[in-house]
């Protein structure tokens, strides 16, 4: 096999000879959009290669593209593509340009992996004569990475992104606040950010460990709107749409903090320096649900996806049940618990989301109480969530804890490894993963958009150590969401894991060493 690629394009075959790529060669392009990509493909082989390859009408590598074509009824677009190498040239063909971009992906791993470093000497940049047919299972092909207990640069997250684009995966869910740090500027309320972007002081060890010990060093750091505009066109081009999220009502304590108002008590708050769930949750006030509303404003206006995610979980309910002002909400709004006084907030913030033209998405705590017609969910404690989503016409995400949550342990014995927050899953379970339950009617089952892996980042550092924890489990998942449960092989994948290794150290990925 002279082919690695991950993940595994649905129809492969291949056949004898190469194409050499030289400083004769060039890029030509046809379609609305697709002159980004080409320019993008340029962008990628220039630095291994040293060429300066022109864009001309007439060319060896040739990218066609019909128009952007429209969206389906969940806002995704067609992704595939066909891809012909022979000894005169590449030929790369899509609906439009999202599936070119998936495309140029797997021509770069048709390349010698030394194609990924910056730069290379005496190589010979030999593709392998093939014929590709390609398209993705799902539609939702995410990873999900907690910037907030541990803040990572402008630019680590835009290299993570492209990693991501390598894995043909199209979503990336960017959590931006928390109860240990809120890290996107809010213009309107400069606090969450002056104030609620620095806690005091980080914990050492896990937090399990008692008595607990700290670091007595001020931590924080935030993206500013334009960083955020930065990050927002590096993944565009790449065509990944990011998801943000900004958690309510719980996991707010930088918030409350910067904004006292906005708690149930008065009492003096920090910016949390451990882990954990805290019991301080928003107030539902009508001024807190305007301020909300002015941050998931802001919030839009930078980041074009349609999904809105407003997080919804782990949301205790103490302070409300205590609190004379919620029991008054309640009791104007004609609600019977706390649960449904959580509901009605959340169905605040989806009419606003919905407003704007956009879908709003949650943990699947959001269920609690009821859920807007409009409302997609994401299920991580388990199925049950998505199984309950799906049946009451919702889409779903799915996003099991026990399997694809990648700041679990991975390998054992867990003594080697370093802290992780429990549980294991291996890149064996992640690859074994069906995101469609077994118990799931057939009837329901176009209700799941797909799936994603979630990095959480408490005993994460720095991003040396998430790609340690994400690959290569996120290489694992993104075939899972790629490949037809029929064609995937876990013997083949591990296989190919080996030629594909050599890219993500040619790239300078921190991935675990095995399998």
């Amino acid at each position: 096999m002279r082919t690695s690629i991950i993940p595994k394009p649905q129809s492969l075959t291949e056949y004898d000879g190469y194409f050499i790529l030289d400083t004769d060669a060039s890029i030509s392009f046809a379609g609305e959009s697709s002159d980004g990509v080409a320019e993008l493909l340029v962008d990628y082989l220039k630095p291994a290669t040293g060429f300066e390859l022109p864009i001309a009408n007439s060319a060896s590598i040739r990218l066609d593209c019909g128009p952007a074509g429209d969206e389906d009824e969940a806002g995704f677009v067609d992704e595939s593509y066909t891809l012909t190498v022979n000894e005169n040239g590449i030929h790369l063909k899509a609906a439009n340009a999202t599936g070119l971009a998936r495309g140029i992906q797997t021509l770069r791993q048709l390349f010698p992996a030394d194609i990924m470093k910056d730069t290379v000497q005496d190589c010979e940049w030999s593709v392998p004569c093939v014929e590709i047919e390609d398209r993705p299972r799902f539609r939702w092909r995410g990873q999900h990475l907690d910037v907030c207990r541990h803040f990572f640069s402008k630019e680590d997250v835009c290299k993570f992104i492209d990693l991501l684009a390598l894995h043909r995966l199209n979503m990336f869910h960017i959590h931006l606040t928390e109860d240990q740090g809120w890290r996107i500027e809010i213009k309107k309320y400069p606090r969450l950010t002056e104030v609620g972007s620095i806690r005091e002081k980080t914990l050492i060890g896990h937090d399990r460990d008692r008595p607990r010990k700290y670091d007595d060093t001020p931590y924080g750091g935030f993206y500013t709107q334009e960083d955020i505009k930065e990050i927002v066109a590096f993944a565009s081009r790449r065509h990944i749409t990011l998801v943000p999220e900004i958690d309510m009502p719980g996991h707010m304590v930088a918030a409350i903090t910067a904004y006292p108002e906005l708690g149930n008590f008065k009492m003096e708050t920090r910016v949390r320096c451990h882990w954990g769930i805290s019991q301080n949750v928003l107030n539902m006030e009508q001024s807190t649900v305007d301020f909300m509303k002015d941050v998931l404003t802001e919030v839009m206006d930078l980041f074009p996806g349609r999904f809105i995610h407003i997080g919804g979980d782990e949301a205790p309910k103490f302070e409300w049940s205590e609190n004379e002002a919620a029991q008054k909400r309640m009791a104007a709004l004609g609600l019977k618990s706390e649960d449904e006084l959580q509901s009605w907030f959340i169905q605040q913030m989806d009419t606003h989301i919905s407003s704007a033209g956009r879908r709003l998405i949650g943990w699947d705590e959001i269920l609690e109480g009821g859920l807007a017609d409009n409302a997609a969910v994401m299920s991580w404690q388990g199925e049950d969530g998505g199984l309950a989503a799906a049946a009451q016409g919702h889409d779903v995400v799915m996003a099991p804890c026990q399997i694809i949550y990648f700041d679990y342990y991975q390998a054992e014995p867990i003594e080697e490894e370093p802290p992780a927050i429990r549980g294991m899953s291996k890149v064996s379970d992640v690859y074994a993963y069906e995101p469609i339950p077994n118990n799931m009617g057939a009837e329901v089952q176009h209700h799941v958009l797909g799936s994603q892996g979630q990095l959480w980042t408490e005993y994460m550092a720095d991003m040396k150590h998430v790609e340690y924890m994400g690959f290569p489990r996120i290489s694992a998942l993104a075939e899972v969401l790629w490949l037809d449960a029929e064609n995937k092989n876990y013997d083949d994948f591990i296989e190919r894991l080996g030629g594909f290794r050599q890219r993500l150290d040619a790239l300078k990925v921190n991935a675990h060493p095995r399998p």
